[in-house]
Order: C-alpha cells, then structure tokens, then sequence
C-alpha cells in the first residue's frame, strides 16, 4: 500500500531567540574602544611627527606606559567595529542613509587601518631587543612609503574624520538617545586629527568624548526590544507526521 501522510500534532516549532545575545553584546564593546583609546593618547607621550629614533628614545624613557598602552590597543583594535555597527544598529530605522554611509565609511577605513605598521611596537622592540636604530628605522620608512598603506591610511582617516560625523548626526536625529551623545560621537571624530598640534592629552579627551557618543548608543541597545533591533527569525515547520503503509 502506498504510505500516506497526517498533519503533525504542532504546526510550528519555536527557534530559540538569540537577538538578545547580539544587542546586549553590542551594547557592552560599544564604549571601550574610544575609551580605551582616549586613555593610551593621555598616557602616552608620543612624539607625531618626529623621526623614529625619537620614538624609540621616547618608549625607552616610558617603557611601563608603552607596554600598558599596547594592552589598551587591544580594546581599540577588537571593539571599534562592533561598536560602529552598535551605532549604526541604533541609527537605521530613524536615519537609514546616514546610518548607512556611515558604515560604508567606518568599517573598510578602519579594517584597512589596521594593517599599517605600529611604530610604538617597533619602537619598544627596538629598545628592549637592543636592535639597530637606523635599519629598523629604514625598514618602517620603507613600510609606510608603500602605496598600500598609504591608501590605508587614507582611508583610516576619512572613517574617523567624516564616518564617525554621519554615524554621530544619524545618533543624534535617531530619537533614541539625548542629541548630545550624537554630537559628542560627530565632534570627538571629526576633531581628532586637528588636535595634534594641541598636544597628546587634548587628543586623549577628544577621544573619551567620542566615547561617550558610543556610551549613548550602548544606553539605547540596553533599552531597545529585541523587535527594533533584529527582525524575529520565522518559526520552524514541523514535518508532517509518516502513517505506516
């Protein structure tokens, strides 16, 4: 006998929800990078614009900051592209364009940016390796004079500059948040670069104020429903239960 099929006893299956993991861990890192960045510029007395072998001179003179401030990198480099797509997650129902170019700005910028050479790392193990100053000195020259990272670069900046201003007025027009957090997110950005010639420590509290425009966007993950921010995924189908022929 040809076998024939009856209705399962449940339509659907419930998924487990897990927009909350993604949200709350969304909301969590969204801080810590510009934070943790803020405290490296006001720790670390780098010199910009001068030769390596001022760096190095400069991390032998503060070695125990140098190691900190690379531990605080970590943050920086792990959590700044989860936090801008923290941002934009908060931003896209209220200003979907800006939210939008925002991204497109910040994350191939800021993924790019990291590729390039670290001359506070190179300056350290030049010092505590005992390495020869002037090679590794040409070697970085040679490093940064590659047209890679000169796009890189390039592209690093035009995230901080103008992809932190849109994520930062999308923040400040979404309704989710006090507009100040918005405009401390665009202003900590976009300053950022031009505050070098203010010294390391006006950089630093440039930073920290850009983190408290990310600290407005973990404020509105932790409050918004699950809903707002994920679509629900659909429910599984049961399969028909199979009657013995």
């Amino acid at each position: 006998m040809v076998s024939t099929t009856a209705p399962a006893t449940g339509s659907s299956t419930p998924m487990r929800d897990d927009r909350s993991f993604y949200r709350i861990a969304l909301a969590v890192v969204a801080p810590l990078p510009m934070t943790a960045m803020g405290l490296n510029y006001i720790l670390l007395d780098m010199p910009g614009d001068s030769s390596f072998h001022d760096i190095v001179a400069s991390a032998a003179r503060q070695e125990t900051v140098v190691q900190l401030s690379l531990w605080l990198s970590v943050a920086w480099f792990a959590f700044l592209i989860p936090a801008v797509i923290g941002v934009a997650a908060v931003s896209r129902q209220a200003r979907p364009r800006l939210a939008a170019w925002g991204i497109v700005l910040t994350v191939p910028g800021f993924a790019l940016g990291f590729s390039g050479p670290n001359d506070t790392a190179l300056a350290l193990l030049t010092h505590t390796k005992q390495l020869d100053v002037r090679q590794i000195s040409n070697l970085d020259e040679a490093l940064w004079a590659l047209p890679q990272f000169a796009v890189s670069s390039l592209l690093f900046i035009v995230g901080i500059v103008i992809g932190l201003l849109l994520l930062g007025i999308a923040l400040a027009r979404s309704g989710a948040v006090p507009p100040l957090y918005g405009i401390a997110l665009a202003i900590g950005g976009f300053t950022h670069p031009f505050l070098g010639a203010l010294g390391h420590t006006v950089q630093g509290i440039g930073l920290l104020v850009a983190g408290l425009g990310f600290a407005g966007a973990s404020i509105a993950l932790w409050r918004m429903p699950n809903d707002a921010f994920l679509p629900a995924r659909p429910t599984k189908q049961a399969r028909p239960a199979q009657l013995p022929g």
